[in-house]
């Protein structure tokens, strides 16, 4: 008999993404599904989501007031699975992103949009709507962090599932004041250091920490950086104590979104033996980041533009990139100040960088099949995905020695040449001299085109389908259901 799990998160690809988070939820159910784990989603009822649903039919269930809105369960698909939806217009129906307003400021109540949106799913995992039992709940980051926590302190029902909080970026935990408690309809008793109590206030993903029969990250790195003060972002005592339940399962990625030799929206599909082709998709990223033609090599970006990402440092070292022959094509978004630096650059070097500020999934498509190399210099990284997806095309990463990327990608050091396994570029401390002599490193080893080709498809060649990460969770959910 298939396992039920309840999937919560704030976004899945392709309804609502703002990074990674929404491409992984998306994907789980069909990696799941071999493995006999039936996933169903369940998300906000964003404008974009509800438009989506075609014919939801009659609710499924109703909440006069839900944490002080009504609300209604509809249910849907997504990409062939079934979705459940908190239709909450109170909370939901408005314009801009899913945590902020058209302008990019957080709203003011996101504490209480995404406590109801917990507090639903514990509602609809633990039995309290009628037909809706699942064996599992999965909480994705602090937006659902306080389900598990509504599942050990206030149950709708006493047999409450189990369940995992997988963590994708520990920095964003959703912390609030203490004023907020009294309106979570939490009992007195879970305003304590071993419930949703963190630092004098309410943590969201504190909660779901504390609180979930599993934790995981996203990478094995990860989850052992995450133990330290310089990744554990104040969290690092909490989950230390609960070593035990925590396990690092890396991303993967969706090879039927994910492939060259299936990519409708790129100008000449591929595989590893006719990477010649890419020629087609270089040209293409020249003309959209008006890049002078050359045959030297073009590094990508694809990226949130902010200090996480390492990107102050590779603004410094952009002038290194050019004066080594490299060309750079940028697609991202973040702080002004970031956003400028890189505006400055495209004008003080025309034809060698070209930036395209915001997000274009179709435009990031093309960058991993026209790019040579795609930088990632994070200062840290609990997963990532463009470095997979960088593999998958051929696009080779440079990476910082962190998180995932440390797992993911193997450097191109004379033994893994010799061997012919290398499939990219890593380098410790993300410093101006590092990043600067990664991209030196490189630029040499694109001079030598059968020795690059060779790390191209020795990327391509890695398997990092769902395939395996799926086996990893379904034992997982096994595991607690044994227990």
């Amino acid at each position: 008999m298939a396992l039920s799990v309840l999937s919560v998160a704030s976004e899945a690809y392709p309804l609502v993404k703002t990074g990674g988070l929404g491409d992984v939820v998306g994907a789980l159910p069909a990696a799941l599904a071999p493995h006999g784990v039936d996933v169903t989603t369940f998300l906000p009822g964003y404008p974009r989501v509800l438009a989506a649903l075609e014919d939801s039919g009659a609710p499924l269930h109703r909440w006069p007031d839900l944490l002080g809105a009504p609300a209604q369960l509809l249910e849907g698909e997504l990409a062939g699975h079934r979705l459940l939806v908190l239709d909450a217009p109170g909370y939901f129906a408005r314009e801009g992103g899913p945590y902020g307003d058209p302008a990019g400021r957080d709203w003011d109540d996101n504490w209480r949009r995404f406590a109801a949106f917990a507090r639903a799913a514990a509602d609809v995992a633990g039995g309290a709507v009628a037909g809706e039992r699942h064996d599992v709940l999965h909480a994705h980051d602090w937006q659902s962090g306080l389900a598990p926590a509504y599942l050990r302190f206030a149950p709708p029902a006493e047999d409450a599932p189990r369940t995992v909080m997988t963590i994708h970026n520990i920095a964003f935990q959703g912390r609030y004041d203490v004023g907020i408690f009294a309106s979570l309809a939490l009992p007195a008793h879970a305003f304590a250091v071993d419930g949703v109590e963190y630092y004098g206030g309410v943590g969201y993903l504190k909660a779901g920490l504390e609180s979930a029969d599993a934790i995981t990250t996203v990478s094995p790195t990860y989850a052992r950086e995450i133990l330290s003060p310089d990744f554990g972002m104040g969290l690092e005592g909490l989950i230390r104590t609960r070593q035990r339940r925590v396990s690092g399962i890396v991303n993967g990625i969706d090879t039927a979104v994910w492939s060259p030799a299936a990519d409708t929206s790129l100008p000449a599909r591929y595989d590893a033996t006719t990477l010649g082709r890419r020629a087609a998709n270089k040209r293409a990223v020249e003309q959209a980041f008006a890049l002078d033609p050359g045959d030297g090599p073009i590094f990508c970006v694809v990226s949130r533009l902010t200090w996480q990402k390492g990107m102050d440092v590779l603004a410094d070292a952009i002038p290194a990139l050019v004066e080594r022959g490299g060309r750079l094509a940028l697609l991202g978004s973040g702080d002004a100040w970031l956003e400028q630096a890189f505006r400055d650059a495209a004008e003080r070097f025309p034809g060698q960088v070209g930036v395209r500020l915001g997000y274009d999934e179709a435009l990031s498509h093309l960058l991993q099949a026209g790019s040579d190399a795609i930088l990632i210099p994070s200062r840290f990284e609990p997963c990532g995905l463009t470095q997979l997806y960088g593999l998958a095309y051929g696009c080779v990463p440079v990476v910082a020695r962190t998180g995932g990327l440390a797992d993911t990608v193997i450097h191109a050091n004379a033994a893994a040449l010799a061997a012919g396994v290398a499939t990219g570029i890593q380098f410790d401390t993300v410093t101006y001299e590092s990043l600067a002599g990664a991209i030196a490193l490189a630029t040499d080893l694109y001079a030598d085109a059968a020795r690059w080709e060779q790390i191209q498809r020795a990327g391509m060649a890695a398997d990092f389908s769902w395939a395996t990460s799926g086996r990893r969770y379904a034992q997982l959910y096994r595991e607690l259901l044994a227990a």
